[in-house]
C-alpha cells in the first residue's frame, strides 16, 4: 500500500478521525493536537481485539478476538477494516452487532484493522 493508515483520536472529546492525505499541517481538536494512535497486535486480555482472517467461499470474514469482543454501548468495536495492497474496505459496526465483518477479497493475506471505543486501534500485522 503507497499510503500508510492513520488515525488519530482527541484526548479530550474522544472525536476519532482517520486521516486520507497528510500535509504539513497538524490534526487538532479542542484546541489541542490530536494524539496519533498507534497499532497494537499483541493482546493480553484473552486475545478479545487482534482481527482474525478466515478465507470463505464469496472472500474472507474477520472476526474481533478468539473470544468475541463485547459490543456494548459502554465498551464496542466501531470498525473492522481490510487493507488489500492498495484497497481499504470497511465495515462499520453498533453496539449489539455481532464483531464480525464479511469482504469480497480472495485475497486472505490481507491487514486486518479494528478500532475498539475503548482499547483504540488493533491489527493483525505490523
Amino acid at each position: 500500500m503507497g499510503k500508510k493508515i492513520e488515525i488519530y483520536k482527541c484526548d479530550k472529546c474522544g472525536n476519532t478521525t482517520l486521516l486520507l492525505d497528510s500535509g504539513k499541517g497538524q490534526m487538532v481538536c479542542c484546541d489541542e493536537p490530536m494524539k496519533l494512535l498507534s497499532e497494537q497486535s499483541a493482546d493480553f486480555k484473552n486475545e478479545k481485539h487482534v482481527p482474525i482472517v478466515e478465507k470463505t467461499d464469496d472472500g474472507i470474514k474477520v472476526t474481533v478476538g478468539s473470544t468475541l469482543h463485547p459490543m456494548l454501548p459502554e465498551h464496542h468495536i466501531v470498525m473492522i477494516g481490510v487493507i488489500d495492497g492498495d484497497d481499504l474496505m470497511v465495515h462499520w459496526l453498533s453496539p449489539g452487532d455481532e464483531p464480525v465483518a464479511h469482504f469480497p477479497c480472495q485475497n486472505e493475506d490481507v491487514k486486518a484493522i479494528e478500532y475498539c471505543n475503548i482499547h483504540n486501534l488493533w491489527t493483525n500485522k505490523q
